[in-house]
């Protein structure tokens, strides 16, 4: 069984088991994160599509660690002109492990 969640902005394609990094969710005292925000749910041959999302569905994970994404460097440059500047970003991210997915 699968699904695809939205969580900050983003939709990812989820299933038991599975580690993925979002966006930061605030702070969970007990470490439990519920996404209820599902956009579509499949497993077999079916298919659950929502409008925009499905009714009653719920995917839960644990938070595993707090970690950083990659560096992105960025530049802007006027040619001609001696512009130049360079400015980096390092997103923070939760990593979460996907516990069950309830329908």
């Amino acid at each position: 069984m699968y699904a695809v969640i939205e969580t900050g902005g983003k939709q990812y394609r989820v299933v038991p088991g599975a580690v993925i990094d979002v966006e930061l969710l605030g702070s969970p005292e007990d470490g439990a994160v519920e996404f209820d925000r599902v956009l579509m749910v499949g497993g077999g041959d079916e298919v659950k599509v929502g409008t925009p999302e499905v009714e009653g569905a719920s995917v839960r994970g644990t938070l595993v660690d707090a970690v950083r994404g990659p560096k992105i460097r960025v530049f802007k440059m006027k040619r001609r002109k001696g512009y130049r500047r360079t400015n980096g970003h390092r997103q923070n991210l939760h990593r979460v492990r996907i516990d069950e997915i309830a329908v």
